[in-house]
């Protein structure tokens, strides 16, 4: 566990980023710099809940900013010894990214150069970068690979992605600052958006109200529980690492209707469905080679998919 740093997240504030911090707050000898700009793709008052129960803590430092403001971020590297960056702040989402392309470049390769140059000025130790499997793109070799070429995204999404793990590369390559993109594989759970599936697909089951399911319901993909993508995150920070890239997923995948089912079960109601062919930028499949990731960093998911519904069905019973 990382002891004794000040340390930034940035997007600290959203649904993986609230559980990062609160787990780097448990060891009370850190300092958490949460970096926030509380946009408003989903609604603000989410995120101020996500980061409710430890705001108030001694060692938790909250900033609302935006990261293509550079003048800010200098300001708190300045006040600040930062130790670690943990970047998690990004425009998410493939559908909404083809939509808005120009503010996913600005947001997610420009934002990320900002937060590249801060750590080079002022010293920074480690730079932890939270990529996606989208990366992958419609890829027919599975499970897909660190090694695998990521030569043609099917989104702007995964592309400013790309390019941020490339502006990563760059930035070690020159300034020799150690440097770890993770590709998170469909992360779940408690805090999660709520235009996400299984948040989604939760609500329209508890309410009664149809499920639009794209693909006729045939997608595929590689569900990982929050709580392993932090294992993993913390796991990968330990390590002396110089230039990496680590898979995070569960290694399994399952249907768009399979999951369904299983949703269905956790809550104890039948879900209605209302079949609707693929949408442009979704990938067909995800799944996780996580060889890598339990080899050299001793990541071990928890949670399979029953479990990890379960868990999430019941936080969002008692919203």
């Amino acid at each position: 566990m990382i002891k004794n740093q000040n340390i930034v997240v940035t997007g600290g504030a959203g649904f993986i980023g609230s559980h990062l911090c609160e787990a780097l707050l448990r060891e009370k000898t850190n300092t958490v710099i949460c970096l926030d700009n509380f946009n408003d793709f989903y609604d603000p008052v989410i995120k101020r809940n996500n980061i409710s129960s430890f705001q108030k803590h001694d060692q938790f430092n909250l900033y609302s900013l935006d990261i293509l403001h550079k003048e800010d971020l200098e300001q708190i590297f300045e006040k600040e010894n930062i130790h670690t960056i943990f970047h998690l702040a990004a425009r998410a989402g493939v559908r909404p990214s083809i939509q808005s392309p120009k503010l996913y470049a600005q947001v997610n390769i420009e934002g990320t150069i900002n937060l590249l140059e801060c750590a080079k000025e002022y010293n920074v130790e480690k730079f932890i970068l939270a990529s996606t499997s989208s990366i992958y793109g419609n890829k027919k070799k599975v499970p897909f690979s660190e090694t695998d070429p990521v030569d043609h995204p099917v989104s702007p999404y995964a592309t400013t992605k790309k390019a941020a793990e490339l502006m990563c590369y760059n930035y070690h390559h020159l300034y020799q600052i150690p440097m770890a993109c993770i590709r998170f594989f469909t992360v779940y759970g408690p805090r999660q958006r709520p235009e996400m599936a299984i948040h989604m697909f939760t609500k329209h089951i508890l309410e009664g109200t149809p499920i639009p399911v794209f693909n006729h319901g045939k997608c595929e993909r590689d569900y990982t529980y929050i709580d392993d993508i932090i294992q993993g995150v913390l796991k990968v920070s330990e390590f002396d690492f110089s230039f990496d890239i680590v898979n995070l997923g569960e290694s399994k995948t399952i249907t768009t209707l399979d999951l369904i089912k299983r949703i269905e079960k956790a809550c104890g109601k039948k879900a209605k469905l209302e079949l609707i062919k693929a949408q442009p930028g979704d990938v067909e499949k995800t799944y996780a080679d996580i060889t890598r990731a339990k080899k050299v960093y001793g990541y071990d998911p928890q949670y399979p998919i029953e479990k990890g519904l379960h868990m999430f069905v019941e936080w969002y019973k008692h919203l």
